[in-house]
């Protein structure tokens, strides 16, 4: 009994005697052949020998499409910039926002109404008085005394009121009558240039005209809500101005 036990043991395998035959079976895996490092440098040179051979066909197939690419891009921005002119033309516009006709009499009483009266004759509107904000003694003049009188007219009636002033200057205007900001002013001696009628005992008046210009959005600077400021190339220039009256008016500006 004891001859078959100890047989049996012998027979059965180990735990340990399995884990080593796994290793031994793990060793004895034979090993991949590997290329030789020298086959595959050549075998990478052969690779970008072909892909340069091919490179010149793919590179005159992508020209021609990048031609093909650039007329049409070409095209489209030629075309938009087309319309983005149209359309901006008609923001860059400028024209008259309103004409400030002032008489000054330099003085309160009959010469100033009468000055009113004749401001009334030229522009058929109701004179606004201006005060004078300081006291000059030597041309008597106090503080708070009411010593001129001005109009503003907006619209066609504006325009005929400044052509009337500019023909008494023969349309012809100086350098520094425009103001960097693109507004232009000058002066009358006489009232009756422009058409009125004489009247002894009104007397001669002279008066100051004003033009301030405008475009299409300037009401940003003005208005309650989201007011913002111009920017900096909706504004006029003098250049601009001086360019808008020549054609306007087909005047000169004379140098000085």
């Amino acid at each position: 009994i004891l001859f078959i036990f100890i047989k049996r043991e012998t027979d059965t395998p180990s735990a340990t005697n399995m884990g080593k035959e796994k290793k031994t079976e793990k060793k004895e895996e034979p090993k991949k052949e590997e290329a030789p490092k020298e086959d595959k440098k050549e075998a990478k040179k052969e690779v970008k020998k072909e892909a340069v051979k091919e490179a010149p066909k793919a590179s005159v197939h992508e020209e021609e499409g990048e031609d093909k690419k650039k007329k049409r891009v070409i095209t489209f921005t030629e075309e938009k910039v087309k319309a983005g002119k149209e359309k901006s033309a008609v923001m860059r516009n400028i024209r008259i926002e309103k004409l400030v006709v002032n008489i000054c009499a330099g003085e309160s009483g009959d010469k100033l109404t009468k000055a009113a009266r004749v401001l009334k004759e030229l522009t058929e509107q109701e004179p606004v008085f201006s005060s004078a904000r300081l006291t000059i003694r030597t041309f008597g003049i106090r503080r708070n005394d009411k010593i001129a009188c001005y109009v503003t007219v907006r619209g066609k009636k504006a325009e005929e009121i400044l052509a009337k002033g500019l023909a008494v200057h023969e349309f012809e205007l100086k350098d520094s009558n425009f103001s960097s900001a693109g507004h232009f002013g000058f002066g009358i001696q006489e009232h009756i240039d422009l058409g009125l009628k004489y009247d002894p005992s009104m007397g001669i008046y002279g008066m100051d005209f004003y033009v301030v210009l405008s475009r299409p959005g300037f009401r940003v600077a003005r208005r309650k809500h989201c007011r913002s400021k111009i920017g900096k190339h909706q504004r006029i220039s003098k250049e601009q101005a001086q360019k808008w009256f020549i054609t306007k008016f087909q005047g000169n500006i004379r140098a000085e």
